[in-house]
């Protein structure tokens, strides 16, 4: 199973404020969805309580402490990252792509195979923060650079990070 991590954060790390995003970026949105569309998602409760219902043409699985939390039909809870890890590879899954939040990505970000951020060009306040890409561990394989335009509140960039392998 291919562990993909899906991101936008701030030039300072941030990455939501109250449980929400913090900005306009069509290109971002449009990117997500293509990437994570027909694919299993894997996420954290309040971030999943955020969507306001399950995405459509994806599977969400969800990381819950609260053992009375009930996943929609369809989709999936557990009380850890390891153990929708092993539901996962036992349900023969291809690609699984984590969406956050914070928690999530500090949890997984050194378990991925590959990593997809947006890169915003801003600093803005927030609560919700990404943690640090080791580049000892990441290697930087792409990346297209957008202006801000009427559909994008910011400068940002598209980049693709790959785990660096030990020969």
């Amino acid at each position: 199973m291919k562990i993909i991590l899906i991101a936008a954060k701030a030039k300072n790390n941030v990455i939501g404020k109250d449980n929400q995003l913090i900005w306009k970026l069509s290109a971002d949105l449009k990117r997500f969805k293509n990437l994570t569309s027909g694919h299993y998602i894997l996420m954290g409760r309040k971030t999943f309580q955020s969507l306001g219902k399950p995405l459509p043409n994806r599977t969400h699985i969800i990381i819950t402490r609260n053992p009375d939390f009930q996943a929609p039909t369809g989709h999936f809870a557990f009380s850890s990252v390891e153990d929708a890890f092993i539901f996962c590879n036992k349900a023969g899954i291809d690609e699984l792509y984590i969406i956050g939040g914070g928690q999530i990505y500090a949890e997984t970000v050194n378990l991925c195979d590959r990593l997809e951020i947006t890169d915003v060009d801003a600093e803005p306040e927030g609560d919700a923060f990404f943690p640090e890409i080791d580049l000892a561990i990441w290697e930087e394989t792409g990346r297209e650079d957008h202006p801000a335009d009427e559909k994008n509140e910011y400068p940002f960039s598209f980049v693709t990070y790959e785990k660096i392998t030990k020969s």
